[in-house]
């Protein structure tokens, strides 16, 4: 069952919905059973990621709508903003 972004958005208000931003780099990669994503979003600093069963189609220079929301990740004791994706879609 798809999710509509309103309904995600009525649900969880730390959710954000951003329809039609420029992907400008992506990068995939294998951790067991997952593949984990990471794009870059034009005119922003902070990295997107999401984690899929299957590899996905290269999205660097693709127009996407996104619903995310703020998170951070530890790296070598650091902790780091990322942007945690729920829904991506091609626009």
């Amino acid at each position: 069952m798809k999710s509509d972004p309103d309904e995600l958005l009525e649900k969880n208000r730390k959710l954000i919905h951003s329809e039609n931003k420029k992907v400008v780099s992506h990068v995939q990669r294998e951790n067991g059973d997952w593949h984990l994503h990471t794009l870059m979003i034009e005119g922003t600093n902070i990295p997107f990621k999401f984690k899929r069963k299957q590899a996905y189609k290269s999205l660097k220079g693709a127009r996407v709508n996104i619903t995310y929301y703020p998170d951070e990740e530890k790296v070598a004791g650091m902790p780091f903003e990322i942007m945690k994706i729920v829904r991506i879609k091609r626009a």
